[in-house]
């Protein structure tokens, strides 16, 4: 990739890998990091939705569809976008899966920890192995407020969300021991205006817009834990105070 490819206007572009661009948040990130003079590389299942994508501005997107639970290859289509894009200097990791499940199917239950914790694990630990190598690299992860206390509509759910909030702070322990440019931020939406918001009752609910521009800003800013939209945060200091014995009455 020459040196006139890496930049726009006079600024270096630089290279983002969206996991999970096909709708929602992870659609609305890749249209704003476009925005914001990164080359985009979108992923996703539905190959005709990531092309619909591209489609609004060719240039600035590089397509990669598949599965985050094919586990066998995932490394290898990362590593081939990754070279297409001429690097990668952020990924955002939007890909997830969720339902109410009060009757525990198990289907159900193992679909989710499928995406939530297999494929989830197997993109985080790629990304932090190569930014580990070039010394340099953001990873930015859509967890959910959910995983702060279990469930009982959605106990799968919540359960894989709090197993991501623990791998992500892993992992930002492993970057400050490595004393290295590594940064990883942890995204904890509230109800956002997609697919994913299933609840019956939704209250504060963001358009994809304004939770795309409040993740945008704390990527600027190298948060590490951040709440969409930032009310959230006083739902999260409730979640993490209410004793349990009202809690399990909920």
């Amino acid at each position: 990739m020459n040196d006139e490819s890496l930049t726009t206007k006079g600024k270096e572009m630089k290279r983002a890998i969206v996991v999970g661009a096909t709708s929602g948040i992870g659609k609305g990130m890749a249209r704003l990091l476009t925005e914001n003079h990164f080359k985009v590389g979108i992923t996703g299942r539905r190959i005709e939705l990531l092309n619909e994508l591209k489609s609004e501005k060719n240039n600035s997107y590089l397509i990669k569809s598949f599965d985050i639970t094919d586990t066998l290859n995932v490394a290898r289509h990362l590593e081939e976008l990754t070279s297409e894009l001429g690097g990668l200097d952020l990924l955002l990791l939007s890909s997830g899966t969720g339902d109410e499940n009060e009757n525990l199917d198990f289907k159900t239950e193992k679909r989710i920890i499928d995406i939530n914790v297999i494929g989830f694990t197997i993109i985080a630990d790629w990304v932090f192995n190569y930014f580990q190598k070039q010394k340099y690299g953001h990873l930015v992860a859509i967890s959910s407020i959910a995983g702060l206390r279990g469930s009982r509509q959605a106990s799968a759910y919540n359960a894989t969300k709090a197993y991501q909030i623990n791998y992500l702070e892993g992992l930002r322990q492993k970057a400050t021991k490595l004393k290295t440019q590594i940064y990883v931020t942890d995204v904890r939406p509230g109800f956002v205006d997609t697919e994913m918001a299933k609840a019956d009752k939704k209250f504060w609910v963001a358009t994809v817009d304004k939770a795309s521009l409040q993740i945008y800003s704390s990527i600027k800013q190298k948060k590490k834990i951040v709440y969409i939209t930032r009310r959230w945060r006083l739902m999260a200091i409730l979640l993490k105070v209410l004793p349990r014995h009202v809690y399990d009455r909920v």
